[in-house]
């Protein structure tokens, strides 16, 4: 049986639209999803929408609709915008869901049966914009910092309380005994902070709200929605009633999610699963923020670029392309539509797609599209290709996107080096160098091949298109054993084509 992973993101609030800081995740998720299939494993990625939300209840009170008709609608907004990047998850799951409200309530049951959870009266502020409760040390000047704009309000309610103080030391030792369950280092320096200060019991659930799942020993109360949702990454795979398929993808691999919930993620969930008895999962991945100017993209600060309008104008491999290319994964993207433009024209048009399309006519030019034998001469790229190919894996193994591109952007770049080294417009002139010529252009054709599979993962539709031209099966996906070198067969029929990346004109001020 082939190896199995399992990735997930965060679930989205659907009280707004998709925007360019979310497609971020997903666009991390589905290129570590593509490249997990790239070579041989048995992927399961799952993504969904966050249902249970006061503030998705207000979105939809305030449109007249009823909170489901209104998520209804949501759901078919997030899929479509997922689709014009080409993300492509294999299950898309909601809090609304009857599997889901049966993960819920079974989670919860079994952690009251550990003894768990108990109840309270709960007083104390809560943030709105977070749906989370705050202590006076998270607030800043009686505000919370993610949340200007919306006042914290004071609650005092009946709840269930979950001990999470009692997990306190397992999450230490955790942390400690595996410092790679929380990535990148920041995040886990971070989260090491908050648990050597002291861990406080948490309720788990509201009194007055009736938009979510009830509690399973208490109908007049719903499970809160951050202990609700993140039940999903079981529920998405068959926990409790499918425990075939939960078993068979269970823990996942990677949980990707923003770094402003690795606390939910990282320390309440594991404390769930602890008490009720599950696996932990391998690794927690909170990566950093899409930023525009001084603010983050985010649909309560209204600063949201709409990633459609950037795929029709520039294409989604071009912003797949930009968002793991621009800096090293996990940390902060500063986006501009000038650094967009910049990248796509250095890196896709002047790089990768110029190679491509001078290679190709080269090869029509001087053989007739034939693509000549190059057995009578040492190859000149096949040790970069196979430096690259190790670097590319190593990289991708370890989450770091970026590194994976810069891998096989090495090949193109030499590629296109010695283009300029071996001039085969002059070696066509010299009949004496004919065998020169022919290794020299079959060396460009492979490193673009290459090259084309390891990025296929980050730029699914072009590459899919380049290797196609190149005698590739459009309709089978590559592997890595095509990333071997030599696997272009001699002889075959290659044809000029229109440029792969267009280049663009800087954006002009607004």
């Amino acid at each position: 049986m082939a190896e199995t992973f399992y990735i997930t993101t965060a679930i989205d609030y659907v009280n707004g639209q998709p925007h360019l800081g979310t497609a971020y995740e997903k666009i991390a998720a589905d290129v570590l999803a593509r490249y997990n299939r790239l070579i041989g494993r048995d992927v399961r990625f799952l993504m969904g929408n966050d249902e249970h939300s006061l503030k998705v209840e207000q979105a939809a009170r305030e449109r007249g609709l009823e909170p489901l008709e209104w998520c209804d609608r949501m759901e078919a907004t997030f899929r479509a915008a997922w689709a014009c990047l080409d993300v492509e998850f294999d299950d898309f799951i909601r809090t609304t869901q009857e599997r889901h409200r049966v993960a819920v309530q079974g989670i919860v049951a079994a952690i009251k049966e550990n003894g768990d959870i108990y109840t309270d009266t709960y007083e104390g502020w809560y943030c709105n914009g977070c749906e989370a409760f705050k202590t006076e040390t998270e607030l800043d000047d009686g505000k919370c910092p993610a949340h200007i704009g919306t006042d914290p309000v004071w609650l005092e309610e009946k709840n269930y309380f979950f001990r999470l103080s009692r997990y306190n030391d397992f999450l230490l030792e955790l942390y400690e005994s595996n410092p790679d369950f929380i990535q990148p280092e920041v995040r886990r320096n971070e989260l090491l902070e908050l648990l050597r200060s002291g861990l406080r019991d948490i309720s788990i659930s509201r009194e007055s709200a009736g938009w979510g799942v009830k509690i399973p020993f208490d109908e007049s109360a719903v499970v809160y929605v951050w202990f609700d949702a993140l039940v999903n990454y079981i529920a998405g795979i068959g926990w409790p009633n499918d425990l075939e398929q939960f078993e068979k993808y269970w823990p996942a691999d990677v949980h990707m999610i923003g770094k402003d919930i690795t606390r939910f993620h990282a320390v309440i969930w594991p404390a769930m699963l602890k008490s009720a008895g599950l696996p932990l999962p391998k690794v927690i991945f909170g990566h950093g923020f899409v930023n525009s100017g001084s603010d983050r993209l985010s649909k309560s600060s209204g600063n949201r670029i709409a990633p459609e309008k950037l795929v029709e104008r520039y294409s989604a491999d071009a912003i797949r392309y930009f968002l793991m290319a621009e800096t090293t994964f996990g940390r902060d993207v500063e986006y501009t539509e000038e650094r967009l433009v910049t990248r796509t024209n250095s890196d896709l048009a002047n790089g990768l797609g110029n190679l491509a399309s001078r290679t190709l006519s080269m090869i029509v030019k001087y053989r007739d599209g034939v693509l000549p034998d190059p057995s009578s001469a040492d190859a000149l790229l096949e040790s970069t290709a196979a430096d690259s190919l190790k670097a590319y894996q190593s990289a991708m193994e370890n989450l770091r996107l970026r590194g994976g591109i810069d891998a096989a952007m090495s090949l193109v770049a030499r590629a296109n080096l010695l283009v300029d080294e071996q001039a085969p417009w002059a070696l066509a002139k010299d009949p004496e160098r004919a065998q020169q010529l022919d290794r020299v252009l079959y060396d460009l054709a492979e490193a673009v091949r290459v090259a084309a599979v390891l990025l296929s993962p980050f730029m699914p539709r072009t590459m899919n298109a380049l290797l196609s031209r190149l005698g590739h099966d459009a309709d089978t996906l590559p592997q890595i054993a095509d990333a071997t070198w030599g696997c272009l067969e001699v002889g075959m029929t290659l044809e000029k084509a229109p440029p792969l990346f267009p280049r663009f004109d800087q954006p002009e001020a607004e």
